[in-house]
């Protein structure tokens, strides 16, 4: 690995250094967007016969808030349970807003690195083709420089499209994984204000 990087030259540096950072957020993405972590199953369930069974307390809505990002909207909305229907969905979209902007932390910098890897890597093209014709000499050409000068240019032409192609996958997956999520908590809330407003059982 070390021979490549030392092949491909100084152009490579900022693309292992965009790599590193595409993996962690990936990783990190992995982790938080889990299903289980943002929508737990039957918590709408437990939050109304909770309710119902002791109405809203400090405890419930604090439990809420601390459970997932579902429950800190569901957790406005018994907040509010008391006002009107409209104030109630009122504090649910505004809880959801918040919700939604944390879930999509950091996938503009992952689709960032997706845009701009091949740009890194063409970069690396341009510096090795430059080598190449500084090889030329009237005298004859120098075949070290000409090789180093094709390597450079070929490994980051090759490292750029390696990171941008899963970076731009994981990216399009996570906004499509946000997106269910928003729409998932979207119909949940609207269930608990017609559930506690009486339009709706439970």
């Amino acid at each position: 690995m070390f021979s490549i990087v030392q092949a491909a030259g100084w152009p490579i540096w900022p693309l292992l250094l965009a790599s590193i950072i595409a993996v962690a957020l990936i990783i990190e993405r992995l982790v938080a967007l889990r299903r289980a972590k943002v929508v737990p199953p039957g918590l709408l369930q437990r939050a109304v016969a909770e309710y119902r069974k002791n109405g809203t307390t400090p405890d419930l809505i604090a439990n809420l808030e601390a459970d997932s990002p579902l429950g800190r909207v569901l957790g406005a909305g018994l907040r509010n349970v008391a006002a009107s229907r409209e104030i109630m969905k009122e504090a649910i979209e505004e809880a959801g807003s918040v919700v939604s902007h944390d879930l999509e932390r950091y996938l503009t910098t992952l689709g960032t690195i997706a845009s701009i890897s091949p740009l890194m890597g063409l970069f690396g093209t341009v510096v090795g083709m430059i080598e190449i014709f500084g090889s030329q000499a009237p005298s004859g050409s120098n075949p070290i420089q000409l090789a180093h000068g094709i390597s450079v240019a070929l490994y980051n032409t090759g490292f750029g499209l390696l990171i941008a192609i899963p970076s731009m996958i994981f990216w399009r997956h996570f906004r499509a994984l946000v997106d269910s999520f928003v729409i998932e908590m979207q119909q949940l809330a609207v269930r608990l204000v017609e559930v506690l407003h009486g339009e709706r059982k439970s």
